[in-house]
């Protein structure tokens, strides 16, 4: 729940720089006063771990493209090496996510205040402010994000084996004309459908 808060301030402080493009969309920002200062930073702190969630997301989403990239290859390895150069390719991208989310994560907390939490001192009321802290702290949003994984989860599973039989086919249509459109022969191509080399633990990413 926390994550999906994060994207939506994001979105929220995206468009509200949108709007200050055209004068006559912009919106006056509510006044701001310590108290409302100090429930920004309230909210920041409530929102970290969203927000260093976000930042590992961004880390972690090229990595698994290059994994899924390397698997798809990786059949056309002479068989005596896969392995070996699958195992490489895993440790590789292992250190990227264990040097990279770091920096990230760091930058991301540091740029929060300035980015979603001006938004929201703009955007928000100090009583709003108050009802969405009181949200972020009662039990039933707790339970919402220590469940809402496990739901997301599910769904997402469902979805891929419904979907795969649909759509990867035409992955694999889209992977031919672009290797044709970039003169790789034929031969290239994975004779079977796509799969993802194994990807890095995923406790290497905290």
């Amino acid at each position: 729940m926390k994550k999906l808060i994060v994207t939506a301030l994001l979105t929220g402080a995206a468009l509200a720089h949108a709007q200050t493009v055209a004068p006559a969309a912009t919106s006056p920002a509510t006044p701001s006063s310590p108290a409302k200062k100090e429930l920004i930073q309230k909210l920041m702190t409530l929102q970290q771990p969203g927000i260093e969630g976000l930042a590992r997301n961004l880390v972690e989403q090229p990595a698994m493209a290059m994994m899924q990239a390397a698997g798809r290859a990786l059949p056309n390895v002479p068989s005596d090496k896969r392995d070996a150069i699958g195992k490489s390719i895993e440790a590789d991208v292992k250190k990227y996510v264990d040097e990279a989310t770091p920096i990230v994560r760091e930058r991301a907390i540091k740029l929060a205040p300035s980015t979603i939490g001006t938004a929201m001192e703009e955007k928000f009321t100090e009583d709003e402010l108050k009802q969405l802290i009181a949200w972020l702290e009662s039990p039933v949003n707790k339970k919402y994000a220590q469940l809402g994984p496990e739901i997301q989860n599910g769904f997402t599973q469902k979805l891929v084996a419904e979907a795969r039989p649909t759509i990867e086919p035409k992955i694999q249509a889209l992977e031919v004309k672009v290797r044709a459109s970039l003169g790789v022969p034929p031969a290239a191509a994975a004779s079977g459908p796509a799969k993802a080399a194994p990807p890095a633990k995923k406790a290497s990413a905290k």
